[in-house]
């Protein structure tokens, strides 16, 4: 089982940030989720909220702020760290090392992605890093996108618990997801295990950081755990 640090070893520094990030290698992760968005100004950025209220204490939309402006605001404070800012994709990507998986997560709740999934994927191509990535969405329109662009590129379904399972864990996930299925660690039961993996499909469940939890997982197959909490999954894998 891979031990994946969901928007960095973000209980122990501030999520999606490349301290984060660098934490997360300190733990001995095997690899990184984390969530990217298109801004005003076309760079592609590592954010988990469409807003920064949460992050920054301002009302700033990311798909309407420019870089210039988003590269200004402090987004660790708030959650109890030191100051840091939003990094964009190809920072973490030159910063992570080449060995460590990245599980990039498109974020788009809407029809229209507004170049969200293009752009991103010329990002992980300008570094070559096609081998590196694993990109899930909840989206299965982004994941659709990825596949006429870049059928070879690893695609991951996450699925939402409070959707209808019939609907995406059965039905939609298999035309979407090439690589693995990514369900809430609520939704994973022994027989829904086995027939994702009868199906050629690898598991990635979120987010899970209590031991026996993650425990339970691993007996049932679990490729990935996504956590907030590397250094203690890896402890209580052990």
């Amino acid at each position: 089982m891979l031990i994946l640090a969901h928007r960095g070893a973000s209980r122990d520094a501030p999520e999606n940030t490349l301290r984060a990030f660098t934490e997360a290698v300190r733990q001995g992760a095997d690899g990184v989720e984390l969530d990217v968005q298109v801004c005003a100004s076309g760079e592609v950025v590592v954010c988990h909220d469409p807003s920064l209220e949460r992050l920054a204490g301002v009302d700033w939309e990311i798909r309407g702020t420019p870089w210039w402006k988003l590269r200004t605001l402090d987004v660790g404070s708030r959650l109890g760290f030191g100051p840091e800012r939003i990094p964009l994709f190809a920072e973490v990507l030159e910063l992570l090392p080449p060995a460590m998986l990245i599980n990039v997560e498109l974020k788009c709740e809407t029809v229209d992605d507004h170049g969200l999934t293009g752009r991103a994927l010329a990002v992980i191509r300008d570094l070559r890093a096609e081998e590196r990535v694993l990109v899930s969405s909840f989206n299965p329109l982004c994941l659709f996108r990825l596949a006429a662009l870049a059928p070879n590129v690893r695609r991951g379904y996450l699925l939402d618990p409070a959707r209808s399972f019939a609907l995406h864990g059965r039905a939609l996930a298999p035309l979407v997801a090439s690589h693995s299925i990514h369900p809430h660690f609520s939704q994973i039961t022994e027989a829904r295990a086995r027939t994702w993996h009868a199906g050629g499909y690898r598991l990635a469940v979120w987010t899970v950081d209590e031991p026996a939890e993650a425990r339970r997982l691993r007996a049932l197959g679990v490729e990935y755990l996504i956590t907030n909490r590397p250094a203690l999954m890896r402890a209580a894998l052990q």
